[in-house]
């Protein structure tokens, strides 16, 4: 019979499992998005997009679950990697001989293109964070043979389709430039456009792109049950998690691998996989 005794010792019980479920299970629990994006340009061949973003290796963030990310991502076979920011959380909280092995296998899988996020650009805005300039990040992606794009463009060529990679500095960090990344577009390009921060769809509204990828949200990374994402640093709050349309482009804002503090709820990390295609 289920008596009261009972049914408060099974309370009891589960609640270490509940108040462990938000640090070390859902945090580490990894999930593969898969999500078509149609654009108005005419691209004739689809493009495959591995997007990985605010990894933020820290104490909270293991090598291992960086590793499982990168590992689903390329299982899945993309033209091309775009990595969106938030590579590192603190300066002192990053163990380069670990993650520079890491990230390589990145670039020497497909092309792999980046751009800085406000924790590696040392932030002038709302949260100070990250390195005093971003000189280290730079050499880490460098190093691991990343194209980095710092508000500059970049044509490539994939089954013959050609496509224009664009990225831009960090908004909070007062380093978005998009009339550098935007200077020229001689071929009229479809453009995939990098940026750390989904607000920075403002400034570069006035510039031609069919897609904006983004991360700096982490999805929310606490979802609260009707009331909606406990930390969701952007201004406007339709621009948290996933796929939306903006004017007549779209802009997508992964939930990211990693998080701060530890925690997740009901917001897994992700490993994004986009395909781009005339719609």
């Amino acid at each position: 019979m289920l008596t009261r005794r009972k049914l408060l010792k099974g309370a009891l019980l589960s609640a270490p499992a509940a108040c462990a479920y938000p640090v070390l299970w859902e945090p580490r629990w990894l999930e593969v998005t898969h999500t078509r994006v149609p654009v108005k340009t005419a691209a004739r061949q689809p493009l495959r997009i591995l997007q990985l973003t605010d990894l933020h290796s820290s104490w909270c963030v293991p090598m291992s679950l960086i590793e499982d990310a990168i590992t689903q991502g390329l299982a899945n076979k993309p033209d091309i990697v775009c990595l969106t920011g938030d590579f590192i959380t603190r300066e002192d909280d990053v163990d380069v001989a670990a993650y520079l092995p890491r990230l390589r296998r990145l670039a020497q899988a497909c092309p792999t293109f980046a751009v800085l996020g406000n924790h590696d650009s040392g932030t002038v805005g709302p949260l100070r964070a990250g390195f005093s300039s971003h000189l280290f990040v730079e050499r880490l992606l460098e190093d691991a043979g990343i194209h980095l794009l710092h508000n500059r463009s970049q044509a490539i060529d994939i089954r013959g389709q050609k496509w224009r990679l664009a990225g831009i500095g960090d908004l909070w960090s007062g380093e978005a430039e998009p009339e550098l990344a935007f200077h020229a577009d001689p071929e009229n390009l479809p453009t995939v456009l990098l940026a750390h921060n989904p607000d920075s769809k403002e400034v570069v509204q006035r510039y031609r792109w069919d897609l904006m990828i983004c991360g700096h949200t982490h999805g929310g990374q606490v979802m609260v049950p009707f009331d909606g994402p406990r930390y969701a640093p952007v201004r406007d709050k339709r621009f948290v998690a996933g796929l939306r349309a903006w004017d007549t482009r779209q802009v997508y804002v992964s939930r990211g691998v990693g998080n701060l503090y530890g925690v997740r709820w009901m917001c897994r990390p992700e490993v994004t996989l986009l395909e781009v295609s005339h719609g």
